[in-house]
């Protein structure tokens, strides 16, 4: 059965910005190939869902975070060129980084390296402070707004959106935006957040990169996002063996679940990870696109004059809005993490060490066969990870 047809395709907006083909479509938007006619250079074309376009509150809060963001001037911040109202039609006009995201990489080539990941995180955390220190909070971050250009330049995308869509009439207070694996707590708990909130996501985007995987699970979004207000996020090296010290401890520093326990803001996790990375001696990298990725396959049929393909619906991960209740998990919420690990006081710094916590009857002949045989197979998937990347290196620069 054929896809409904997308009525915007070839559509002109503002009489201006062509749409050619679409790129992604996500809970809030999809994104479009397009044209500036006027320029003459390609863009993307970010329309939001037709639900809140004919919201007063939400066009105001649009028009307002677009300016905002428009303002803001760093490598690691994808550059926003315009925003309108068309017809109904709210859009946002922006750089086209042409290669893929942080996500399509992940799936790619599996977890990182640490010098992979300084190369991922010094550039995003750059550009998080540059929007930190000008006031604007990005609520979302996560693997899909991070993109990586064919030339290896690491950009943040979307900021401003999630508070327009917060405010808007389609939304209350009994409602989680964002989303579910990424969510700091005090955006679980009560729907706040400042640059502390984007310091936390990092920390869990950090540890996905170094283990391959996000911290918590959950049978629903919102059993998911209830995860962090019970546990902490573990140290990735009690994870994956082999992570450096310095990395476990910007990742539990990052996730602590009292905002004043963590770095103030982008800025200062940058500085903490750079310090790490100069005392490891980690050697410089330049990240690869992803060999495939919406953009490049959109991109390749245009070229090739192929009718483009309809991107699919949201994602796992993509931005949800789920109900909020009472304070009370939601029934299904699983009872532990998905990574077994000690509740972590706020006031603690120190790694979490996971082994050292079992309970004394598991240790049998059994669980310790298991323990052996797991050590083994995590610590050949690193190092098979670690030499992809370097491989990857190699080839893609």
């Amino acid at each position: 059965m054929r896809p409904p047809a997308d009525a915007l395709l070839g559509s002109t907006l503002e009489s201006r910005y062509r749409i050619d083909a679409p790129i992604a479509r996500g809970g809030m938007s999809a994104v479009y190939v397009g044209v500036d006619l006027r320029l003459g250079r390609s863009v993307a074309i970010k329309v939001m869902d037709s639900r809140y376009s004919g919201d007063p509150m939400f066009l105001r809060r649009f028009e307002f975070e677009a300016r905002a963001v428009a303002g803001l001037k760093h490598p690691g911040l994808v550059a926003v060129y315009d925003q309108g109202i068309d017809d109904g039609t709210a859009f946002l006009v922006m750089e086209l980084v042409e290669g893929g995201s942080l996500r399509e990489l992940l799936r790619e080539r599996g977890p990182m390296p640490p010098h992979a990941v300084t190369a991922v995180a010094d550039p995003v955390l750059g550009g998080l402070g540059t929007a930190h220190a000008a006031g604007l909070v990005h609520r979302d971050v996560k693997p899909e707004n991070v993109l990586i250009s064919d030339v290896g330049e690491v950009k943040v995308a979307d900021f401003g959106l999630v508070r327009a869509v917060a405010e808007a009439g389609v939304t209350s207070a009994s409602v989680i935006l964002g989303t579910a694996a990424y969510l700091s707590p005090e955006q679980v708990e009560a729907g706040d957040a400042d640059a502390r909130s984007d310091v936390y996501s990092m920390g869990v985007m950090m540890f996905e990169l170094l283990t391959g995987h996000t911290p918590f699970r959950g049978d629903t979004p919102l059993a998911l996002a209830y995860q962090r207000l019970s546990y902490d996020v573990p140290a990735p090296g009690d994870v994956v063996p082999g992570v450096p010290e310095e990395f476990d401890e910007i990742v539990l520093r990052a996730t602590e679940r009292d905002p004043a326990d963590r770095f103030v803001d982008g800025f200062d996790m940058q500085r903490a990870l750079l310090a790490a990375a100069d005392d490891l001696e980690l050697p410089p990298f330049t990240v690869p696109a992803p060999r495939r990725s919406a953009e490049r396959d959109t991109m390749a049929r245009m070229r090739a004059g192929h009718q483009p393909l309809m991107p699919p619906g949201p994602a796992a991960h993509d931005t949800r809005v789920a109900s909020r209740p009472e304070m009370t998990p939601p029934p299904g919420t699983p009872a532990s993490p998905s990574v077994a690990a000690p509740v972590r006081p706020a006031t603690t710094r120190s790694r979490v060490r996971t082994s050292e916590d079992l309970p004394a009857e598991q240790d049998d002949r059994g669980a310790l066969r298991a323990v052996v045989w797991i050590t083994v197979v995590l610590a050949l998937a690193a190092a098979v990870a670690a030499i992809g990347w370097w491989v990857g290196q190699t080839y893609l620069i």
